[in-house]
């Protein structure tokens, strides 16, 4: 960068007629685009932060099984509560209560004692919850389950939901798998949806929605709520395929992204329609570049909620 002293001044130029109309002008304009860029800005933007990270994120070694998620968690000492309750408006839904379940807990990877603990699931024991998985950049599941499900409970709310989370990061972990199931219930919630991301090996990618299996066992019996989950589970998958413009997983549901297991306990003890997304595979690069990107997270949870609304309009 050149720098021209007081000896080297260049002499003033002549002034244009068309200046001063001009800086007017300009003038004029200024102020109108930045209170339009801060109104965008104040929308989300393109709503793409990146691959964020946090810090304490899973490592590698602490992959989820191929098949997903249930980071099934633990009960509190506290009665069950619901976290970011909110009213439902005016709209299609009004009057409908929906329950967004965020897989995992950004801090749980600092209570390992606590989330190793076992719950009764029904069908037997099971951990109190996981630290979930991340992609091999770090940003965590936890962190992408949180993202969607804000990005949900927005839609829902829109069409006059009444939308409850059972977490917010608002606890320094869990909740328990078993205390999940009991929030939905609790609420007597119309539908909940459990938001995660797989930890599978590298080249299995695509999305599928896991539906409670006809349980009848300790705690858990399911057979009332088989179908409806079931009617829950194939809306979302066709409405998040759409919505994401991705296959189903490769990998489990035989191409249908549809895949039932009884050894959940979000799902063994819900007394509600519930079912689990699983919105693809963290340790794969092609699938780990969507998950990380802000449009695309935008583009989840429209899928998940018209699915949702789908449902729930019958």
């Amino acid at each position: 960068m050149s720098y021209a002293g007081p000896e080297l001044d260049p002499p003033d130029p002549r002034r244009s007629p068309l200046r001063r109309p001009l800086a007017v002008a300009l003038a004029a304009l200024v102020p109108g685009a930045l209170l339009g860029w801060l109104a965008y800005e104040a929308l989300g933007g393109s709503g793409d932060g990146g691959p964020g990270r946090v810090t304490g994120a899973a490592s590698s070694s602490q992959a989820s099984p191929p098949a997903g998620a249930d980071g099934d968690e633990k009960p509190a000492p506290a009665a069950p509560s619901a976290t970011a309750s909110a009213p439902a408006g005016s709209g299609s839904l009004k009057g409908k209560v929906v329950v967004i379940d965020p897989g995992h807990n950004p801090t749980n990877f600092r209570h390992t004692a606590e989330i190793n603990r076992k719950v009764d699931i029904g069908t037997g024991a099971k951990e109190c919850d996981t630290t979930g998985t991340s992609t091999n950049d770090g940003y965590s599941e936890a962190a992408f389950t949180l993202d969607v499900a804000h990005r949900l409970r927005t839609l829902l709310q829109r069409q006059g939901a009444t939308v409850r989370l059972t977490q917010d990061a608002d606890r320094p972990f869990g909740p328990c798998i078993d205390e999940r199931a009991r929030i939905g219930n609790a609420a007597h919630a119309d539908a909940v949806v459990s938001i995660h991301a797989d930890g599978s090996g590298t080249g299995n990618r695509g999305f599928h929605v896991i539906l409670p299996g006809a349980v009848r066992a300790g705690a858990a019996d399911t057979r009332a709520i088989v179908g409806p989950s079931r009617e829950l589970g194939k809306l979302i998958a066709a409405d998040f395929g759409r919505a994401t413009g991705t296959a189903p997983s490769n990998y489990v549901g035989d191409g249908s992204g549809l895949v039932t297991r009884e050894d959940l306990g979000g799902l063994n003890l819900s007394t509600v329609p519930k079912v689990f997304v699983e919105c693809g595979n963290m340790r794969d690069s092609k699938d780990a570049a969507l998950l990380t990107s802000g449009a695309w997270r935008q583009k989840a949870a429209q899928g998940i909620s018209e699915g949702i609304v789908s449902f729930l309009r019958g």
